[in-house]
């Protein structure tokens, strides 16, 4: 397991993944990074094992496990995410559906091996949990762009959250979501009362003998408890009477009984008290004892008068009590149970035989409601197509800042049948190149192509997006330098409202990071293991200069390092 070491407190002014802990994966045997608000940079010389990490975070918010990950020798691979949460509601909302522990002090852990033999292990705030589970707080608080699965943007109903977002479409879908669930109520109500004549013939006379059976028996809350007591009693009368009887005798009513040994006593205590005052009151409290004696022995005859010892009645109790039995078979573990089941039948047989006059007015509602619906779903595509336009010429202006001169962005609203977010069909289209006709994100193949759109689309949207974790993966890959300047003031302008943790392998980016760190490799007893360091402001000098190429070999190369790390503070 990690080691509990790697986790220090910190105070974040918005959600973050705060730690990540690696053990035994691929060429890392052990590494921990703890990350800041704001734009956090990675870099490294390709293959140090910066694609680990993005891997590791990628297993523990429930990716594809691979047993060949595992560093050779070792019998599992562990990963850890810790994440500081200000706001812990959505995700206890999250973790109480799965039966897991809330959030602690602002803090949600995450933890998974995969094992060399056998199956590996989930865990959530220290419970065992489920890849699943580690899916959905994945959605919730990470967003990966790179080549991984977490590509968001490629799936339609984010997108059509993205143009919710940025048209301010709330009020509208919010009234079109009240209208559908209220149609969807009338269609379900209907579904209930309709069908083939011959089946609700065949269901009324169903509920018609349940209805007869479980009425017939009238049952009440004394066929619980109370009838249990009462065939205790009637079972044992005889036993009952006769120690009854004996106590009785004891006490009061037989010869040699408890009160009249009291009664000599008190003779006794009187002729005492003549010569011994103290014993008057001894023969008061001798004399009260007798009286509760007396009590006690009528009460007792009072109970055994009421004692049935006849056969006939403890036939009669033992027969309801079958009769309980077998409805609670039939209906429910409690009388309450089968009470309930009576009142579903009776309700279900009112519907059935007054079906024609509620179908009819259903139909009316139904009318209306669609109608009501039609309108709200017109309303929501006004606000939608009126955004549209606007949403994609803010992409298309920042793709050109990053790089794609000549690009073109839309999206589109069809429409579409009436579903749970509206009557359209959102699309987002993208031609990279010019005299390209406009394609469907899905079709494009680079991952660097899908991550610069996708920043291009958080930077529109900084305000809106609430996934408050942003990974991107080398989406300054194959651009010039003053457009890797472009992506690094973009992603840090992003990482005003998120946090953003971003590898790169251009130095003109990573100067805007709020934090550094390098990937690095070394040998150790003959094994390649991988570092992650932070660096500090003379570390971060040194990095730049050598992803410019020249780290120690020129003081111009190390002059313009620190010319581009100014530039990035003003």
């Amino acid at each position: 397991m990690i080691a509990r070491r790697f986790l220090t407190p910190t105070s974040p002014l918005s959600t973050m993944l705060s730690h990540l802990a690696v053990r035994n994966l691929a060429i890392v045997e052990e590494a921990a990074v703890s990350f800041g608000p704001g734009l956090n940079i990675i870099t490294g010389e390709t293959g140090a094992g910066k694609s680990v990490l993005m891997g590791a975070l990628d297993l523990v918010l429930g990716g594809r496990a691979d047993k060949s990950a595992i560093r050779e020798g070792a019998a599992e691979a562990w990963v850890e995410a810790v994440f500081d949460l200000p706001d812990t509601s959505a995700a206890d909302a999250l973790l109480a559906a799965a039966a897991l522990p809330a959030c602690e002090e602002g803090r949600l852990i995450i933890r998974r091996s995969i094992a060399a033999a056998g199956p590996g292990r989930c865990l959530v705030n220290d419970a065992a949990s489920t890849v699943q589970t580690l899916r959905r707080l994945g959605d919730l608080l990470v967003d990966i762009h790179g080549p991984y699965d977490h590509q968001s943007l490629l799936d339609p109903d984010f997108q059509r959250r993205v143009l919710d977002a940025y048209g301010h479409c709330a009020a509208p879908l919010a009234a079109y979501d009240a209208a559908w669930q209220s149609l969807k109520a009338f269609e379900l109500r209907r579904a209930e009362l309709q069908g083939d004549a011959s089946d609700i013939a065949a269901e009324t006379d169903r509920l018609q003998f349940v209805v007869d059976e479980i009425s017939a028996a009238q049952l009440t809350a004394a066929d619980e408890d109370e009838l249990l007591a009462q065939h205790a009693q009637a079972a044992n009368a005889d036993q009952i009477l006769a120690a009854g009887a004996a106590i009785a005798n004891a006490l009061a009513d037989g010869d040699t009984s408890a009160f009249d040994l009291l009664a000599a006593v008190q003779t006794q205590l009187a002729e005492l008290a003549r010569i011994l005052p103290a014993a008057a009151e001894w023969r008061d409290e001798v004399q009260s004892a007798a009286v509760q004696l007396q009590e006690i022995a009528r009460s007792v005859n009072d109970r055994l008068s009421q004692i049935d010892a006849d056969p006939e009645r403890l036939r009669q109790i033992e027969a309801r009590m079958a009769l309980v039995q077998r409805l609670k078979r039939k209906y429910g573990r409690t009388v309450a149970d089968i009470l309930a089941v009576l009142d579903r039948h009776r309700a279900r047989l009112h519907d059935l035989s007054t079906r024609a006059e509620q179908l009819d007015r259903l139909e009316t509602e139904i009318a209306a409601a669609t109608a009501r619906l039609t309108e709200k779903a017109a309303a929501l595509t006004k606000a939608r197509a009126q955004a549209a336009g606007k949403l994609a010429r803010a992409i298309t202006s920042e793709l050109r800042d990053l790089g794609f001169l000549k690009a073109g962005f839309s999206v589109d609203v069809a429409a579409a049948a009436p579903g749970p977010s509206g009557a359209d069909a959102v699309a987002y289209g993208f031609a990279p190149n010019p005299g390209e006709p406009m394609r469907p994100l899905k079709a494009i193949a680079s991952s660097g192509e899908i991550s610069r759109v996708m920043l291009a689309v958080k930077t529109v949207l900084a305000a809106h997006d609430s996934i408050p974790v942003l990974v991107f993966d080398e989406i300054d890959a194959n651009i010039g330098g003053e457009v890797g300047r472009v992506v690094g003031q973009k992603l840090r302008r992003v990482a005003e409202t998120h946090q953003v943790i971003s590898i790169t392998h251009l130095p003109q980016s990573a100067v805007y990071g709020r934090q550094h760190f390098v990937v690095s490799k070394e040998v150790v007893k003959g094994r390649t293991r991988m570092r992650i360091e932070a660096l500090d402001p003379a570390g971060r000098v040194d990095e730049i200069a050598r992803m410019l190429g020249g780290k120690g070999l020129t003081s111009v190369i190390e002059s313009h390092a620190r010319e581009l790390l100014d530039s990035a503070k003003a």
